[in-house]
């Protein structure tokens, strides 16, 4: 069975115990980035009593998703599978998109595990009265694209949380400022 396993988003003690115990469980695990998902087992296996299974690592991301479908196919009924992202709850901003779709076109039994996420605590630390938000994921790298989905963000009337990558925090925030220099952000 797949099952989609949130990590943590900075502090690895908030790794969960059913999160540890499906890990070990694990025959194949289908990772954003191996390397970081083995630096990620590694520090677990020290801190907490984990043990690193012996399971094959592949990369699963949005340049090869499609492709390692066909290789990985019969193997989500027949072992334990799991797929996590580099940091948080899988599949938001993230191939594993792919993975449920293909699972739901082909009566694939998954299952999602609680956990991290990213825009719930973003939002959480905001302390923005209004109860509610809209996500938009991550804006376009560049042009009229990235433009316009920025003025659709900066028109609407609630709360917006979207994602950015580190090295173009700078470049959103003058943006956001050349739309609206009085507008109320929170970085997080």
């Amino acid at each position: 069975m797949l099952k989609f396993i949130p990590t943590p988003i900075g502090n690895p003690q908030d790794i969960t115990i059913r999160a540890l115990r499906e890990f070990e469980k694990a025959t194949l695990f289908l990772c954003e980035d191996t390397r970081e998902t083995k630096r990620l087992l590694s520090i677990l296996a020290k801190r907490f009593e984990f043990i690193i299974p012996k399971a094959e690592f592949l990369s699963f991301h949005e340049h090869n998703g499609k492709a390692r479908l066909l290789e990985i196919s019969e193997r989500l009924n027949s072992e334990n599978v799991v797929f996590v992202s580099d940091a948080g709850m899988p599949v938001i901003s993230d191939p594993g998109q792919i993975l449920v779709e293909y699972c739901q076109q082909n009566s694939i039994e998954y299952d999602v595990l609680a956990g991290a996420s990213a825009v719930v605590t973003a939002y959480a630390s905001s302390g923005f009265e209004e109860g509610k938000f809209t996500f938009w994921g991550f804006l376009p790298h560049k042009g009229s694209e990235r433009s316009a989905e920025l003025h659709k963000i900066m028109n609407s009337d609630t709360n917006m949380i979207l994602y950015e990558a580190p090295h173009r925090i700078d470049k959103l925030i003058d943006e956001i400022a050349s739309i609206d220099e009085n507008r109320e952000i929170f970085l997080a």
